[in-house]
């Protein structure tokens, strides 16, 4: 059988959209969910693999705006609904799909594509390395105590209407966006992606819950949670379900943290995703009754190396020829010479020695600062073949704030 791959038309979004359903395990969306994601679709951006009438493949995109070390917000594809029916695997579908996507995107001028991947093994041979980590932990709050900052008891906290506090939950979200690596700025219609609380994913949860942290009658934080109740024969025994602590100021944060961790007829806060160098860790009085556990969370991929090695700053000055392989995207092939500092950067292409070999996926997983050339290093990825280039790459190539992404897309 021969497959037609083509830009899906909004007539056959229900038929492709299906597809995708049954890939994931056949659990179809509830309405509100179906209804945004075809609104948020970008029909000219999203194709679908057709066996004559029969939609066999899946892969979109949304254009997003990607912060990076440095506070800059560059444009990037985020790969999203990406899927093969069961009966036509090992087909080359997949591979069609990604090449078509990522010509496009470097048509488009993108510099990078991130995606998050329910299967992470696929996507290396595509050139995508994990950039971003997030965290989990559950707190024992029976056993674990908070030391808070100075400021604290000048914020207010106020329970809020998850909905009518949307747009002043996006303005504080906005604001923090430079701040970290990772972050993505959401374009209009991504303010309903927090609204989102199908019944169906809450696992015996409360619907989705709103306080707002305000000083001075402004609004310099918010936390969304959930209550999960539990009795036993000792009593309450119940959890609170922590979706999102985005505060503007530690005073802030550790407002909402103390609330959540004091909340009647609760024994656990279960935080769901948070960066790995989250505030609460200094705030418990014993990180080993939390349970913190990490998991990478948005893969990265660079698409035109010398514009995304551009597009960011480095912590520290450096001037560094890399090798770079990349049989998927061969215009990436061959040596880039990265010079920059705090201020700025230039990526050119060069014949001068190479001073570190590696491939584009090493180089995007390093890209946001979460993963060191050195850890790299360590595993045999990266080669160093100038001594003292890799620390002198793997320090500017840091970031001071662990690059986190706070949602899926």
């Amino acid at each position: 059988m021969t497959t037609e791959l083509r830009v899906l038309d909004p007539n056959e979004w229900d038929r492709w959209f299906a597809v995708l359903d049954l890939a994931f395990g056949g659990i179809h969306e509830p309405p509100d969910s179906r209804a945004l994601w075809r609104d948020l679709t970008e029909f000219d951006r999203s194709l679908g693999a057709w066996d004559g009438d029969l939609c066999v493949g899946t892969s979109g995109a949304f254009s997003f705006r990607l912060t990076v070390p440095g506070g800059a917000l560059v444009p990037a594809a985020g790969v999203t609904m990406v899927s093969v029916a069961g009966t036509h695997r090992r087909r080359g579908i997949l591979t069609s799909m990604m090449r078509r996507q990522l010509d496009d995107v470097r048509a488009a001028g993108e510099p990078v594509a991130v995606l998050t991947a329910s299967e992470p093994v696929i996507y290396g041979r595509f050139g995508y390395g994990a950039a971003t980590w997030t965290e989990r932990a559950t707190v024992d709050t029976n056993r674990v105590r908070l030391s808070l900052p100075d400021g604290v008891d000048g914020v207010t906290l106020r329970q809020a209407d998850l909905a009518e506090s949307s747009a002043v939950c996006e303005e504080v979200y906005a604001r923090l966006v430079p701040s970290r690596p990772g972050m993505l700025a959401r374009r209009p219609g991504w303010e309903r992606l927090p609204l989102l609380d199908p019944e169906s994913e809450r696992e015996g949860a409360s619907p989705r819950l709103c306080v707002l942290a305000e000083r001075g009658g402004e609004v310099v934080g918010f936390t969304h949670y959930a209550i999960r109740p539990n009795w036993s024969f000792a009593g309450a025994d119940g959890s609170v379900v922590v979706e999102q602590v985005l505060a503007l100021d530690p005073a802030a944060e550790a407002a909402l943290w103390r609330f959540l961790c004091s909340v009647d007829l609760t024994s656990t806060v279960r935080i769901q995703s948070g960066p790995v160098d989250g505030a609460w860790r200094h705030l418990v009085s014993d990180v080993r009754r939390c349970e913190p556990r990490a998991r990478e969370a948005l893969f990265l991929r660079l698409v035109d190396v010398g514009a995304a090695l551009e597009a960011r700053t480095y912590q520290a000055p450096v001037d560094v020829v890399f090798e770079v392989e990349d049989a998927f995207c061969p215009w990436n092939e061959g040596r880039w010479r990265v010079t920059g500092d705090a201020k700025g950067a230039t990526c050119v292409r060069t014949g001068d020695a190479a001073d570190l070999a590696l491939s584009v996926r090493e180089l995007g997983a390093a890209y946001l600062g979460g993963t060191s050339l050195v850890s790299l290093a360590s595993a045999g990825r990266v080669r160093e073949l100038r001594e003292g280039a890799l620390v002198e790459a793997s320090v500017a190539f840091g970031s001071p704030v662990a690059p986190w992404l706070p949602h899926g897309f």
